[in-house]
C-alpha cells in the first residue's frame, strides 16, 4: 500500500514596497547647456556632424533635410524649436551639431542637438512634474522632469518636439 505524501511549498510572495519600480529607458542630449532626455525606444539612430540642405520656406525650426542610408530626413534645430539663441561657430546649417533621429508616422526625423550623452534608466517613481518656472514652450514639449545629481533632466515628448505649427 502506498502511503501519499503531501508536500507543500510556500515560496515567499515578493513584497510590493520590494518589487522593481517601473523604468523607462532615455537617451540624454544637451541643447545649449541644458540637459534633455528622448525616450530611447523612439532612437532609430544616432549621428555625428551632418551635412544639411536647407528646405525653402520652412518653418524656422525646420533645419533642413539630410541624407541617410538613401532616405530623405528633415532635421528639427532644437535650439530653435525650444527658443534658445542660435549655434555659435560654423557658418553651415547644423553646424557641429549631433543628430538623434527618430521616426514618426513612417517618416524619420533628426532632432539636432549640442551633444548627445548616456542612455539612462530612469524610475517612473523619481520623475516630476514640470515645475512652475518652466517657460511655457518648454511646459509644451515636455513630459516632465528628473532630478540628476545637481541637474534637471527635462524629459521630452518627441510627439509634442515633432508638432511644428501646431
Amino acid at each position: 500500500m502506498q502511503q501519499a505524501m503531501t508536500v507543500t511549498a510556500h515560496a515567499p510572495m515578493p513584497h510590493p514596497s520590494r518589487c522593481e519600480e517601473a523604468e523607462e529607458v532615455f537617451l540624454t542630449l544637451t541643447v545649449a547647456g541644458q540637459l534633455c532626455g528622448v525616450p530611447v525606444l523612439a532612437v532609430r539612430d544616432v549621428l555625428g556632424a551632418q551635412a544639411i540642405t536647407r528646405i525653402p520656406l520652412a518653418p524656422q525650426e525646420v533645419a533642413g533635410s539630410l541624407n541617410l542610408r538613401g532616405r530623405i530626413v528633415t532635421a528639427i534645430d532644437l535650439r530653435r524649436r525650444l527658443g534658445l539663441p542660435p549655434r555659435t561657430g560654423g557658418g553651415t546649417i547644423g553646424a557641429g551639431a549631433m543628430s538623434v533621429v527618430v521616426e514618426r508616422d513612417g517618416e524619420l526625423y533628426s532632432l539636432l542637438a549640442d551633444t548627445v550623452g548616456e542612455v539612462l534608466p530612469l524610475s517612473l517613481g523619481d520623475r516630476a512634474p514640470n515645475p512652475p518656472t518652466l517657460d511655457p514652450l518648454w511646459c509644451d514639449v515636455s513630459r516632465g522632469v528628473h532630478r540628476l545629481g545637481d541637474s534637471l533632466l527635462i524629459l521630452l515628448d518627441v510627439e509634442q518636439v515633432l508638432a511644428i505649427g501646431a
